[in-house]
């Protein structure tokens, strides 16, 4: 995949990370049946010209982490939309990502601009 941004100037895309549980009703069918859910909704992501970049289980507070990648913030969040109302997810969390390209370009934009917290 070519980089995220180049020189500092970013595509329109966006990556996120995408951190979910499995409901123990949802586990209780997997172990029933044992699917590949990444095959599974791998068409929910391709309906909004998203990807999924890369899938783990886990162990902790989320059992699935995904990286993924959309085209803009609505595709993505309504992916989650749709995914968390299915009901066999549980503590679903969305992060948007940047590269670190993208960090120095804000870490450089912050130190211009001006600002007075609360009390100031």
């Amino acid at each position: 995949r070519p980089p995220r941004s180049t020189q500092g100037v970013s595509s329109a895309a966006s990556d996120v990370y995408k951190r979910q549980s499995y409901t123990s009703e949802a586990w209780a069918a997997q172990i029933e049946n044992p699917k590949n859910r990444m095959e599974v909704v791998k068409p929910l992501f391709d309906a909004v010209g998203g990807r999924i970049e890369s899938a783990y289980l886990s162990f902790g507070t989320n059992d699935l982490v995904l990286i993924c990648e959309f085209p803009d913030n609505v595709s993505a969040a309504s992916v989650a939309i749709k995914a968390a109302s299915g009901g066999g997810l549980s503590n679903f969390q969305t992060t948007p990502l940047i590269s670190i390209e993208d960090g120095m370009e804000a870490l450089k934009k912050a130190g211009s601009l001006s600002y007075s917290a609360p009390g100031n």
